[in-house]
């Protein structure tokens, strides 16, 4: 049996399909908060334990008789602190790993391990603290390391419909950049063939690296008008995500994570044929970013 932690989110939803289309049949279970967000066919065709994957009884519950679990953190803007948002929020599930023999776990994580920088990256540092807890537990666990994702562009559709998108790398700064549906892709091969064995990183990179002037020609071109990029400065960008009522550890940790990416947190990791992905960024803005603009 796999377990399917947030199977609602853009990556969960895109593992489910993925899973229940495989001829295997492998036996599902998902954890949400709210089963009536998982579409009919779906939620007919899985075991569903309600509640929050954060709550020990939960995970306790969704576990036993488990093979595997997909983990994934949700983004908590109020937190605490980043301890208490990813390893704070693991750390039942950690324990329940060992309680129940789990013997295979693939998470959602970052790239950055091994960089200089990677001790004050915010939110990846705290991700990485993540995945040293649960390689604790002894379970077989590959965290898929990632870099920024195209869909986070989705959040601007009304901004690049009018033309402008902002971000907080130089205009010219190449880095890697992946898609969600390529994530979903790697943690189903990972939890389909579970052949491996010990920890380690699973980078998904992208078919190629680009800067925010390369992402402007190609919306461009795909969107039919010009799209251009405005630099947000660190200092507008944390304004900007305190306006949103997010706590003040969240902004920190945001922040620090942008500068770090600045500073090449993504680029220590050299794209081959195992750590590419296949969705090239415009295929992405085709049959993605595009319909939700016009939308």
């Amino acid at each position: 049996m796999i377990v399917i932690t947030t199977p609602t989110g853009q990556i969960g939803s895109r593992l489910l399909d993925v899973l229940l289309a495989d001829t295997r049949g492998e036996e599902l279970r998902v954890i949400v908060r709210d089963p009536a967000r998982l579409p009919d066919p779906v939620r007919a065709r899985v075991d569903v334990v309600t509640g929050s994957h954060g709550d020990a009884g939960v995970v306790d519950r969704a576990f036993a008789g488990a093979d595997a679990v997909f983990w994934l953190v949700p983004p908590n803007p109020r937190a605490p602190s980043l301890d208490a948002a990813y390893s704070g929020f693991t750390h039942a599930a950690a324990k329940a790993f060992t309680t129940h023999g789990v013997g295979h776990v693939v998470g959602v994580s970052a790239l950055g391990r091994g960089t200089p920088v990677a001790a004050r990256a915010g939110l990846v540092t705290a991700s990485l603290a993540m995945d040293d807890l649960i390689a604790s537990t002894g379970v077989a666990y590959r965290a898929l390391a990632n870099p920024s994702f195209m869909d986070n562009l989705l959040r601007q559709a009304a901004s690049i419909r009018a033309g402008v998108f902002t971000g907080t790398a130089a205009a010219d700064h190449r880095t890697p950049v992946a898609a969600t549906r390529d994530i979903a892709d790697a943690a189903a091969h990972l939890l389909l063939d579970r052949s491996w064995t010990g920890t380690g990183e699973v980078p998904v990179l992208g078919p190629e690296s680009l800067s925010p002037n390369d992402m402007t020609h190609i919306m461009s071109d795909v969107l039919g008008h010009p799209v251009r990029y405005e630099r947000q400065s660190l200092a507008d960008f944390r304004a900007a995500l305190t306006g949103h009522g997010f706590g003040d550890a969240f902004v920190d940790g945001y922040v620090d994570m942008m500068r770090a990416k600045n500073e090449g947190l993504d680029d220590g990791v050299r794209r081959t044929p195992q750590t590419a992905s296949p969705t090239t960024f415009r295929e992405w803005c085709e049959e993605v970013l595009k319909p939700e603009v016009q939308a």
